[in-house]
């Protein structure tokens, strides 16, 4: 007597969907036709694969069940007839619209496998028909790279190469390098993708390939950092420029502006730039961060000139 779908997973009739799943991965990492040295590997693939779109569909595995629990009333169904939707392995069942059902949870496998598992044979009330290869779209791929804040206000093209973890197929993780030209728009957000078509995971059986998308980070520095469509940029000032409010020109990603400090600016003030951040269909802010440097006394006069200070703010301490 053939195996019942259950048999052929090798699962028990309570099997959880996560273990019907587990099961038939390991069967087809073992079958894959591209891979597998088994004699009957192409057949056992085509049963474990009609086994499993049974199994891991719902409605599709209480009407099985029923039928399992009453087979007097489907005496020509599972004895290798050639009659029947379920029992030998190679057949599956119809919609009630005559149309063959996708294998669910088949696309999860997308990434595992270099070839196409042949798809199952249709039966048509009673008439076998050759066993059709279907073709799937291949998994889309997503990678991250880090560019310089002046691709944000000006763009550019320039040539990439990725590292893209995918699986081989033998089931096993590796690394696939990929050099491509790409096109980086200026006005590009943090966190946004690009997206280029057909590069990403090869096809199944003359399937298209899936796409690449490719999301964008700035590279932060010890003065730059990217929040969104937002640039914060550190500028150094001097106290004096700091004490009294002075105006400075300051070389900022954005192009050169001239700013005036604000009288007693504190350290990691920040002065807002409106709409001079990342130049976006709704454009990001500008912050200047003030970072107050202070220079070395190392001349008597350089000194003097701090003990003056000191002197002139005897009244103040910090630390009160």
């Amino acid at each position: 007597m053939a195996k019942n779908f259950y048999e052929e997973l090798g699962v028990a009739k309570t099997a959880t969907p996560d273990e019907i799943k587990k099961a038939y991965r390991k069967l087809a990492r073992k079958y894959h036709p591209d891979v597998s040295k088994e004699a009957n590997a192409e057949e056992k693939m085509q049963a474990i694969n009609v086994a499993y779109d049974t199994l891991s569909n719902e409605e599709k595995k209480k009407q099985y069940d029923f039928e399992l629990e009453h087979p007097q009333g489907f005496a020509g169904f599972g004895q290798g007839q050639g009659t029947g939707g379920f029992g030998d392995g190679q057949y599956y069942h119809q919609s009630s619209q005559g149309n063959a059902q996708d294998f669910s949870g088949f696309e999860d496998l997308f990434g595992r496998f270099g070839g196409g598992f042949g798809g199952g044979q249709q039966h048509d009330f009673g008439q076998r028909n050759s066993r059709q290869q279907r073709s799937y779209k291949g998994e889309d791929q997503h990678a991250s790279i880090e560019v310089p804040i002046d691709v944000a206000y000006e763009g550019v093209t320039q040539s990439i190469t990725l590292q893209i973890p995918t699986y081989n197929a033998y089931g096993e993780p590796e690394v696939q390098r990929k050099t491509l030209q790409v096109k980086i728009p200026k006005g590009m957000k943090e966190g946004q993708q690009i997206r280029l078509s057909k590069q990403g995971q090869a096809g199944i059986n003359g399937g298209e390939n899936g796409d690449l998308y490719i999301e964008i980070q700035y590279q932060n520095t010890d003065r730059i950092r990217v929040e969104g469509a937002d640039v914060y940029y550190t500028v150094d000032v001097t106290p004096w420029e700091a004490a009294l409010g002075q105006s400075i020109e300051v070389n900022t990603p954005a192009g050169k502006v001239k700013v005036t400090v604000p009288k007693n600016a504190r350290n990691n003030q920040q002065l807002r730039l409106k709409d001079k951040g990342i130049p976006n269909k709704t454009p990001g802010h500008l912050y200047l961060v003030i970072n107050i440097v202070y220079p070395k006394a190392e001349t008597e006069t350089q000194q003097k000139a701090y003990q003056d200070f000191a002197d002139a703010f005897s009244h103040f301490n910090p630390r009160s």
